[in-house]
C-alpha cells in the first residue's frame, strides 16, 4: 500500500487495550506528518479491535464507512453492575444471578435480535448542549440521552462459564454494546457489566488484516524518511 498517494489512503489498525481511538489518530498523524487522519467509528478506551483509518482525501469516505455493519466479540458478566457499565469505573451494586435459567437466557436473547430500541450510556462521547455526556456523567451531573432504533441481526451467547457469557454481536451504525449488555442484564431481571470488548468486523474490513499500531507507525516512519 502507498502511504503516500495523493488521493490519501486508508489503514487497518487494531487497537491496543486503553489507548483512544483518538491516541492511534495522533501516532499515526505524527508518524507520517499527515495533516488530515481520521477514524471512522470509536472504540472505548477498554476496548480493542478494528479501528479505520483514513488519510488525506480518504476523509471524505468517513461517513461511509461508519454506516457499514460491525462485527463485535466479549463478555460481559451477570451479577454486578458499574456505573460506565464495562470495568473503567468502580462496581455500585449487586443482583442475585441464583433465579436465571438457560431457557431464560435463550428468551433473552433472542429478545435483542431485530430493531430495538436502545438508549446510549451516559459514559459515552456523544454530545448533550455541546458537552460530551461522559463529561457531565464524571462530575456527577443528572442527563438524559435520547433513545434510538438499531438493529442486531446476529445475537450469539456462549452460557458454558456463567455468570461470565461471551458473547458475538453483529450490529447496525449506533449501536452501543454497553447498553446492549446493561439492558440483556434487566431484561433477566439481574445487572450485567461488559468486561471484554473487541471489534472484529466493519463492511468487508476485517480486524485479521489490520496491523499493530506500533508497527504501522514504524513504517510510515520509515517510509517518510526515505523519501
Amino acid at each position: 500500500m502507498n502511504y503516500f498517494d495523493e488521493q490519501g489512503c486508508v489503514v487497518l489498525v487494531d487497537k491496543p487495550l486503553e489507548w483512544t481511538s483518538f491516541d492511534v489518530v495522533n501516532k499515526i498523524r505524527y508518524s507520517g506528518k499527515f495533516k488530515k487522519v481520521g477514524h471512522a467509528g470509536t472504540l472505548d478506551p477498554l476496548a480493542t479491535g478494528l479501528l479505520i483509518l483514513c488519510i488525506g482525501r480518504k476523509t471524505k469516505q468517513i461517513e461511509s464507512f461508519q454506516a457499514q455493519e460491525k462485527e463485535y466479540t466479549g463478555k460481559l458478566v451477570l451479577g454486578k453492575t458499574t456505573p460506565s457499565i464495562d470495568l473503567e469505573t468502580e462496581f455500585d451494586a449487586e443482583y442475585p444471578t441464583d433465579h436465571i435459567t438457560k431457557e431464560q437466557l435463550e428468551e433473552a436473547r433472542k429478545a435483542f435480535i431485530g430493531d430495538i430500541e436502545q438508549t446510549p450510556p451516559i459514559h459515552s462521547a456523544i454530545k448533550v448542549k455541546g458537552k460530551r455526556a461522559y463529561e457531565a456523567a464524571r462530575k456527577g451531573e443528572d442527563i438524559k440521552l435520547k433513545s434510538r432504533v438499531i438493529q442486531i441481526t446476529e445475537f450469539e451467547i456462549d452460557v458454558s462459564n456463567f455468570p461470565e457469557i461471551a458473547f458475538r454481536v453483529v450490529c447496525s451504525k449506533g449501536t452501543y454494546i454497553r447498553s446492549l449488555v446493561s439492558d440483556f442484564g434487566k431484561k433477566l431481571e439481574s445487572g450485567a457489566y461488559m468486561s471484554e470488548l473487541r471489534r472484529t468486523r466493519i463492511g468487508e474490513f476485517d480486524v485479521k488484516d489490520a496491523e499493530d499500531v506500533i508497527s504501522l507507525a514504524d513504517k510510515i516512519k520509515d517510509i517518510r524518511e526515505s523519501l
